[in-house]
């Protein structure tokens, strides 16, 4: 009989969380990467729009064992990579709305995956593009692919699956600052 009420506590507890949908976790700027802004010298840009490009391993919302995770930035991961941008810039002191030196750029993949027994994965590609007026001064493609420890239990599993998206971003983001061709187009 007790078996009975726990298993019918599993199936109760596997139905209320299977399908939900939440936001994922705010972006918050990496210290490292508003320094390599700051030394970067006298740069500044604005951020444009950011797209993304609908496709396989393009995910929006991410799925987590069967929760979704939307952006809390417009539910869009564009939207989350540009809002990204705009912090670490702006902590900087880089960001600056009347320059004519802009940075757009397009989602290309995008996806966490858990579904492993104790390893997640992560990756996400940009296509960063820097114009000054209407002249392409840099167009690149950055990708960063980044794995950590997870576990089998879901309630273990996707939450720190949703941690992670930040932290996969502001590696990201970590290579384009670390890029000199990037940072001097910004000049």
């Amino acid at each position: 009989m007790r078996r009975i009420g726990l298993l019918s506590l599993v199936i109760l507890f596997g139905t209320i969380t299977s399908g939900c949908s939440t936001n994922g976790p705010l972006y918050t700027a990496s210290i490292d990467n508003v320094q390599l802004l700051k030394e970067a010298g006298n740069v500044s840009a604005k951020v444009g729009k950011f797209d993304s490009i609908p496709g396989p391993g393009n995910a929006n919302p991410i799925t987590l064992r069967g929760s979704r995770m939307n952006s809390p930035y417009e539910s869009s991961y564009a939207a989350y990579l540009a809002e990204a941008i705009k912090q670490e810039l702006s902590l900087a002191g880089k960001l600056k709305a009347d320059t004519d030196i802009e940075i757009s750029g397009s989602l290309l993949k995008n996806d966490i995956n858990i579904a492993g027994f104790s390893i997640g994965t992560g990756d996400i590609e940009a296509r960063f593009v820097v114009k000054k007026g209407a002249q392409v001064r840099y167009d690149q493609i950055k990708t960063i692919h980044d794995q950590w420890e997870s576990s089998f239990a879901g309630a273990i599993a996707v939450p720190r699956g949703q941690q992670q998206y930040p932290n996969l971003v502001q590696k990201l983001l970590a290579t384009l600052y670390a890029d000199h061709d990037f940072l001097e187009a910004l000049k």
